[in-house]
């Protein structure tokens, strides 16, 4: 029997991506492997970054400081998707909006958090 669709091309881009991917992927890890200093020691401190509306004069009303260390960064970031995570399961629970977008937003906030949260363990487990 003659097959009246031909099957779809191999997405040849996808594996490509995939590939370079992985590549990138072993090499970070390599890097990591023969660092002597943990991860989030190697990390830059955070620069100037305002934000916010602007005052009567044009000045933002909040900014990021300089200097902060990536750790304590990312615990503020943590405790910033905590906030969204539990902001966004309310808004969930008692709005008309479509469920599935609101849902979607949840889990990317989690994920956000989670990868956050894993780092700051991650970096605090001394290297093998």
């Amino acid at each position: 029997m003659k097959k009246l669709v031909p099957d779809p091309p191999i997405n040849y881009t996808r594996q490509r991506i995939t590939a370079i991917l992985k590549e990138t992927n072993e090499a970070l890890l390599q890097v990591m492997r023969d660092s002597k200093r943990p991860l989030l020691d190697s990390l830059p401190s955070t620069g100037l970054k305002t934000f916010g509306c602007l005052d009567g004069e044009n000045h933002p009303l909040f900014a990021v400081r300089p200097g902060i260390t990536a750790e304590e960064a990312l615990r503020h970031v943590s405790l910033l998707l905590i906030g969204a995570e539990e902001i966004s399961d309310e808004i969930t629970d008692a709005s008309g909006i479509e469920r599935g977008l609101i849902g979607s937003m949840v889990r990317s906030v989690e994920m956000a958090r989670a990868v956050v949260d894993a780092l700051l363990e991650g970096a605090a487990i001394p290297p093998a």
